[in-house]
């Protein structure tokens, strides 16, 4: 009889939770394969728009995994398990993880903003937050710069983000520009020509869009000329060293006077 007895609650177990357990499955066999086809439809959009791969690999995660969350809920409610609690339990763990987070979230969304609308890339010369360097690497949390002095910059992607960002690589050219001083006695023309001179004749230095070179200032001891040429960004620094070498030489062998401050000594 005792025996009996267990079998017909076995009985009735099947009964009561048989199609809850073979809906559970199902839902779970096809949840799956529908989760599946969502990351990889998501995967190939991504592609197609040439995300960085270290967001296109997290978001890919990140999906995944909320999705069998929601998957993993929806199996339980269907075996008949309050799920209620549970949701409730995620939910508050999420708001301590967020509180928690708050600042590495921030730089987490600033993160995948760079990435998606990508205003800088590797290989760039930018400036911002005060520094300047070539970015280095691009990272969901931080953003390093490699700088003028060879210095790792690591700048949290919220600042950055958020602040102004000068890129001087994007257009392919940069304008240099330089101030010299000859003296008053000097002829304007002459010195104008053998500014135009040293930057014709500099190899770097583009033709279009021309030079800018003219007399911006009548200072104290000094007329003042800005000298302005285009460069690719790549090579300003070259540009601007070797046209101030070059201007010395030039304005040394025309015999037009740099002015600069002499010290008198006076004898009693």
């Amino acid at each position: 009889m005792e025996l009996q007895k267990w079998i017909d609650k076995g009985y009735d177990l099947m009964i009561d939770f048989g199609p809850k357990v073979i809906a559970a499955v199902a839902i779970w066999i096809i949840g799956s394969w529908v989760i599946k086809s969502l990351v990889k439809g998501m995967r190939k959009a991504m592609d197609k728009r040439d995300h960085d791969p270290s967001l296109k690999k997290f978001l890919l995660n990140l999906l995944g995994w909320i999705l069998k969350i929601v998957l993993i809920v929806v199996v339980l409610g269907t075996v008949g398990i309050e799920t209620t609690s549970f949701a409730a339990l995620l939910a508050a763990a999420g708001l301590a993880v967020g509180l928690a987070l708050q600042g590495s979230l921030a730089n987490f969304a600033g993160g995948v903003l760079l990435m998606i609308f990508k205003p800088i890339k590797i290989g760039d010369l930018i400036e911002a937050q005060g520094e300047i360097g070539v970015v280095k690497e691009i990272e969901i949390f931080t953003t390093k710069l490699t700088g003028l002095s060879n210095r790792e910059i690591i700048i949290p992607n919220a600042a950055l983000s958020n602040g102004n960002i000068i890129n001087y690589t994007t257009e392919g050219t940069r304008r240099v520009d330089l101030v010299f001083g000859v003296g008053y006695d000097s002829d304007i023309k002459q010195a104008k020509e053998v500014f135009s001179q040293v930057l014709a004749s500099n190899p770097k230095v583009l033709k279009d869009p021309a030079p800018t070179i003219a007399v911006s200032e009548l200072a104290d001891s000094s007329i003042n000329f800005v000298v302005r040429p285009w460069c690719n960004a790549e090579d300003y620094w070259d540009v601007y060293f070797s046209v101030t070498e070059q201007t010395k030489e030039a304005l040394d062998a025309a015999g037009i006077e740099i002015p600069y401050p002499h010290a008198v000594e006076i004898r009693k």
